[in-house]
C-alpha cells in the first residue's frame, strides 16, 4: 500500500502535552478511570516498559508546579484526564485535581510495576467501589488496544485503537513503507503537500515557538536556553544561525521538560523530537532568503527524515531520538531551505549520525534541554558543511554507500548493539526510585 505525506503527517505529527511516556501513563489511568461512575479510588496498579519507566522518572508533569513520577502520572490521568484528549489528556488537571492525586499518594494507593519485554506497554488496573476497571496502552503512547470492567471486556469505546490488541503492529504497514522509500522519494512527498498540510505545519511551528518563548521569558527547567541568550548579550558567545538553533530548541526543551502547560507539535511520539525537528529550520531562515512555503516544506521534510529514522531505530531506543532522528531531519530540512541537492541533503544527515550516533537515552528530564540544544546545533552545522562540501566517507564507521544503508546501520546499533547498554541506563535510574515487582 503506498501513503501520502498527508498520512504521514496525520500518524506522526500531532500536539502533546507533557513528556509523552508519563501521558501515555495518565492516559490509560484516564480511559480505566472513565469505565466506573465515580467514587473514591481504592488503588491503582500501573505496568510499565522500561523504557516508558526511564522516561517517566525524573521529567516534571505538566500542571504540577515541578512535581514528577509515574504514579503522579496515573493519579492525575484517574481523577482529572480526559481521556478523549489523546495525548493532551492532562489538559483539564486543577489544582483541585492535584491535591487528589497527591491525596491518592499520601496513603499509598499507587503502585508501578515493571514489565521484563522492551515495546511500550503500560497496563493500567484501577479499582474502585468493589469494580475493577483494566486499560492497556500498547506500541503507540496513545493507543488503547483493550478496556475491561470487571473482567468483563469493553468492545464499543471510541478510545479504542482501530487495531485490537495482537492485530498487528501499531504504524507497521506505514513505517514498513517509509522504510522503503529512498531519500529522493522523501524529498519528492514535499511537493505533493496542500493548503490544510501547510496550516498544520504552520500550526506546529506557533505550538513549539510558544514553548521556546515561555523558556526565554522564564528560564524554566535548566534554564539552557535562556543562559546561552544571556551570554550572547554578555558578548561573551556570539550569535549566528547555529547558535541560534540551539537557543531556542533548548529554551523550549527547558519549558517543556519542566512541566510547563503548553502543548508542543511531537514528531514520531515525542515532543522533544518535534521542537528538535521544527525549531531549527525557523531559526536559520532569519539568516538566508527563501519563502514561506519553502521554510514550511522543509519542516515537512524534517518530519519525514524524523520517522523514517525512528522507524529503523524504534520508537523508544537506547539511542537519543533526539539527536539521531529529529536532528537528522532537522540536517535534512536546513539542507533543503538553503537550497541543496538530494547529494548533500544526504551528506547532511551522514554527518549528524556520524557526530551524534553514540549520544545514550538515559531518561526524560531537564538536561534533555542540553542533548536537544546540542542536537539543533549539530544539525545546522552538519548541513552547513554538507553544502560546502563536507561529507563523512562511507569509508567511516556507520557511514553506507548511500544515506539509507547508513540509517539501517543505526537501526542494527539501535535495536541490538546498545540493548546492554540501555539495560545499564536503567540499573542505574532504578536504583535511584526502586519499583514495584
Amino acid at each position: 500500500m503506498d501513503y501520502t505525506v498527508k498520512d504521514v503527517l496525520k500518524a506522526e505529527v500531532r500536539p502533546a502535552l507533557g513528556c509523552t511516556e508519563p501521558v501515555a501513563v495518565a492516559l490509560g489511568a484516564a480511559a480505566a478511570a472513565s469505565l466506573l461512575a465515580g467514587g473514591r479510588i481504592d488503588s491503582i496498579e500501573v505496568w510499565v516498559d522500561p523504557n516508558t519507566f526511564k522516561n517517566g522518572l525524573a521529567v516534571s508533569i505538566p500542571g504540577t508546579r515541578g512535581l514528577s513520577g509515574l504514579d503522579l502520572a496515573a493519579a492525575l490521568g484517574a481523577v482529572g484526564g480526559d481521556p478523549s484528549l489523546g495525548l493532551e489528556v492532562l489538559r483539564p488537571v486543577d489544582e483541585e485535581a492535584l491535591e487528589r492525586a497527591k491525596e491518592l499518594l499520601g496513603r499509598g494507593a499507587v503502585k508501578i510495576h515493571l514489565f521484563s519485554e522492551p515495546g511500550l506497554h503500560v497496563k493500567t488496573v484501577l479499582r474502585a467501589e468493589g469494580h475493577r476497571a483494566t486499560s492497556v496502552v500498547k506500541g503507540l503512547h496513545d493507543r488503547i488496544v483493550r478496556l475491561a470492567l470487571d473482567d468483563r471486556e469493553v468492545k464499543e469505546s471510541p478510545l479504542l485503537s482501530e487495531l485490537e490488541e495482537g492485530e498487528g503492529e501499531p504504524l507497521g504497514s506505514l513505517e514498513g513503507w517509509l522504510k522503503g522509500l529512498s531519500l529522493e522519494e522523501l524529498v519528492g512527498l514535499t511537493g505533493d503537500l496542500d493548503g490544510e498540510d501547510l496550516e498544520f505545519l504552520e500550526l506546529g511551528v506557533i505550538y513549539n515557538l510558544r514553548l521556546a518563548e515561555y523558556g526565554l521569558r522564564h528560564g524554566p527547567g535548566l534554564g539552557v536556553g535562556k543562559a546561552l541568550e544571556m551570554l550572547v548579550r554578555e558578548r561573551l558567545i556570539k550569535r549566528d544561525m547555529v547558535l541560534q538553533a540551539k537557543i531556542i530548541t533548548s529554551a523550549a526543551a527547558d519549558a517543556r521538560m519542566a512541566g510547563v502547560k503548553l502543548p508542543a507539535m511531537a514528531s514520531a511520539g515525542s515532543g522533544n523530537h518535534g521542537l528538535t525537528a521544527v525549531l531549527p529550520i525557523w531559526a536559520v531562515k532569519d539568516f538566508v532568503q527563501c519563502d514561506h512555503r519553502k521554510v514550511l516544506e522543509a519542516i515537512c521534510l524534517s518530519h519525514l527524515v524524523t520517522a523514517y529514522v525512528k522507524a529503523h531505530i524504534g520508537r523508544l531506543s537506547a539511542v537519543c531520538g533526539c539527536s539521531v532522528a529529529a536532528g537528522s531531519g532537522a540536517a535534512a530540512g536546513v539542507t533543503y531551505l538553503m537550497g541543496g541537492d538530494l547529494r548533500q541533503i544526504a551528506g547532511a544527515i551522514n554527518n549528524l549520525i556520524e557526530d551524534l550516533a553514540g549520544v545514550i537515552c538515559d531518561g526524560a528530564k531537564e538536561a534533555c534541554a542540553l542533548k536537544v540544544g546540542t542536537a539543533a546545533g549539530t544539525a545546522v552545522q552538519a548541513a552547513l558543511l554538507a553544502l560546502k562540501g563536507v561529507s563523512v566517507s562511507p569509508r567511516d564507521g556507520l557511514v553506507g554507500e548511500r544515506v539509507e544503508q547508513t540509517v539501517k546501520n543505526l537501526g542494527l546499533l539501535s535495536r541490538e548493539g546498545m540493548t546492554e547498554a540501555d539495560r545499564t541506563v536503567l540499573r542505574i535510574v532504578m536504583a535511584k526510585q526502586p519499583v514495584v515487582g
